[in-house]
Order: C-alpha cells, then structure tokens, then sequence
C-alpha cells in the first residue's frame, strides 16, 4: 500500500510547483512526469519504511494521515534536490519528517494503530506491588533501651 500519491503532493503542495519540478523535457514545463514523482514517491516510502518497520509490521493495512504527510514532505524534499536552501521551510518539514521516524523507531511516538485506525490502546495500569525482608526492629524489641 502506498502512503502518499501524486494527487496528494498535488493538493499539498500544488500542480504547478510539480510541474516545475518534474517536467525536466519541456520549455517551459507544462507537464508533471510521473516517473520523476514516482521516483521520489518510491524514495520517500522507502524511507519511512525502514524506520517504521522497526515497531509495526510492513505492509501497513491503513495509512494512518500523519504518515500521509511525513511521506509528503520527504518527496518533496527529495524533487527538490540540491536547490533547497538551508533555513527554506522544505528543508526544514523534511528534517521534522526525518527525526519523527526516528521518534516511531526507537518507540518514542506511535502511529495510530495501523490495523484499526484507531490509536492503540494504553498500557495497562496494574497494582503496585512491595516486596521487602521481615522487620528486625519493633516496638517490642525496642523496649529494653
């Protein structure tokens, strides 16, 4: 299952930015070239599956909105390639993106459950349990002083 879809880069981030993007054939652009998005599409999945694949078995069999956009944001950076400027908001979503991978892998944040759709359920809260040695010293024992 794909996270993210050309028709997603196309509401997030508009046609005419992928056209200029991805149309590296005609002058001016005119056209988005699919190859060039599914490229960056196949990139950016990769991505994001080899860090949630650590905490949730691949393939996902809902794409939970958060992953939508994390995905996004990677693909983007990447049809960006090295004209991305330093402090450019691009740059910036894709390192987010990137460190909250990370976050899911080390088991730091989840997704929502990705069988359900729904957030998983919170760690059960038990009973606090105490285990300590017999008293030595007592009322009783104490007396004598």
């Amino acid at each position: 299952m794909t996270y993210c879809t050309k028709q997603d880069l196309i509401d997030r981030f508009s046609e005419r930015e992928l056209i200029q993007l991805t149309d590296r054939t005609n002058t001016p652009a005119s056209v988005i070239d699919d190859t060039v998005v599914g490229r960056a599409l196949g990139d950016a999945e990769g991505l994001a599956n080899g860090y949630i694949g650590k905490k949730y078995t691949l393939p996902l069999a809902t794409v939970p909105d958060m992953l939508t956009k994390l995905v996004a944001d990677i693909a983007r950076f990447y049809l960006h390639g090295e004209g991305v400027e330093k402090d450019s908001p691009i740059r910036t979503n894709y390192t987010d993106a990137v460190a909250f991978l990370v976050n899911v892998s080390r088991g730091l944040v989840q997704l929502t459950d990705a069988t359900s759709g729904d957030t998983p359920p919170a760690a059960g809260g038990g009973q606090v349990q105490i285990s300590a040695p017999d008293k030595i010293f007592s009322r009783d024992s104490l007396k004598v002083f």
